[in-house]
């Protein structure tokens, strides 16, 4: 069939697959659903929507609940059904797209759907930012740098002054420096102030991580009015369904619940973190987010081994610079201790 344009022949999926366990450390989730209270409120809210009638048609109720409690202007704020869609219409916009290596691979797929030209700067061997590297790519034809903040798939956490040298240089050569937000609450780190007095800087955030919501898909960009404007044309109109918008809503009366789990899970992570020093074979990398990165002898034997204990991991080893790689995300102490248990088995046994 020759319908499709053919760039996008062949090209491959999104790298996720399925797989059950009674242990479910693969996708950076949190381990914690909604407070009751507040659940309870989100679904009396739900039972109150009219469900025939279309909802807001950029998430203007949730918008001017964010404008107001981050202190952003409204003309700024983009919601879409999680921070993937905003991540395409980026790519979609601009007139290339780089990044680093490795890095959230929904960057570089969206960029290649869009035909956008992509480029990619290797990280350091103990993941340090690259900066003259992408410096001296963004002296080529503006486009948009994503950089996570703190870094996925990594952990790590770049030094402030490099990510505002990356600011400076985007306005020098016209580039819009992307700051991907996702895992702020659990570093401690907040870009806004960049963000405002810069208009060649943008963040993405989500509330699929410290809020507990993975499973309603909701993110926004922090952005100038400009950039707003060219990334929400780029957006489908009437993208955030009602009832994402109501759950919103709900959670966004009580915010503070957030930061609270993700001060939380960053101690459990540091608690997680010590304990693999100890491992016989393994590495597990100093982290800033709600995951570690943990080097293993070999990805794949230890992921198995993982997973005949009941423990469901991510593999990393198809990432170029991660080999024997794995990324866990920090459970509850009960799964983290379940973890933990399985990982010094493994090494006992000598399979791992």
């Amino acid at each position: 069939m020759n319908a499709f344009k053919p760039h996008l022949r062949g090209l491959p999926s999104y790298p996720y697959k399925k797989v059950e366990a009674r242990i479910k450390l693969d996708q950076n989730e949190s381990p914690l659903d909604l407070p009751p209270s507040l659940k309870q409120r989100a679904l009396e809210r739900l039972a109150a929507l009219s469900w025939n009638r279309y909802p807001e048609l950029h998430a203007e109720d949730v918008r001017v609940r964010l404008a107001e409690w981050l202190e952003w202007p409204f003309e700024g704020i983009v919601m879409g059904p999680g921070s993937n869609l905003i991540i395409q219409g980026l790519a979609q916009a601009s007139n290339c797209v780089l990044d680093t290596a490795p890095a959230f691979p929904h960057y570089a797929f969206s960029a290649k759907i869009a035909a956008t030209p992509y480029r990619a700067v290797r990280l350091g061997e103990r993941f340090e930012l690259p900066l003259e590297g992408l410096l001296g790519a963004m002296e080529g034809e503006p486009g948009v740098l994503f950089l996570p903040v703190p870094h996925a798939p990594t952990g790590a956490l770049f030094a402030q002054a490099e990510v505002e040298a990356l600011a400076e240089q985007a306005v020098r050569s016209g580039w819009l420096l992307v700051l991907d937000e996702a895992y702020h609450q659990f570093s401690g780190t907040d870009y806004r102030p960049l963000a405002k007095a810069n208009p060649n800087v943008a963040l993405l955030r989500t509330f699929s991580k410290a809020w507990g919501l993975g499973g309603i898909r909701a993110g926004y960009l922090l952005a100038s009015p400009e950039v707003a404007a060219v990334v929400q044309n780029l957006v489908p109109p009437f993208g955030l369904p009602a009832h994402t918008a109501a759950i919103l809503l709900t959670v966004l009366e009580q915010p503070g619940y957030a930061l609270e789990r993700a001060q939380a899970t960053a101690l459990e992570r540091e608690r997680v973190y010590q304990a693999l020093l100890e491992h016989p074979t393994w590495r597990a990398y100093p982290s800033h987010t709600n995951f570690l990165l943990v080097r293993t002898p070999d990805a794949a034997a230890a992921f198995a081994g993982l997973l005949g204990r009941g423990v469901l991991v991510r593999r990393q080893d198809h990432y170029a610079g991660l080999e024997g790689c794995l990324r866990v995300s920090v459970g509850t102490p009960a799964e983290n201790d379940a973890f933990l248990e399985a990982a010094f088995a493994l090494a006992e046994v000598g399979h791992a």
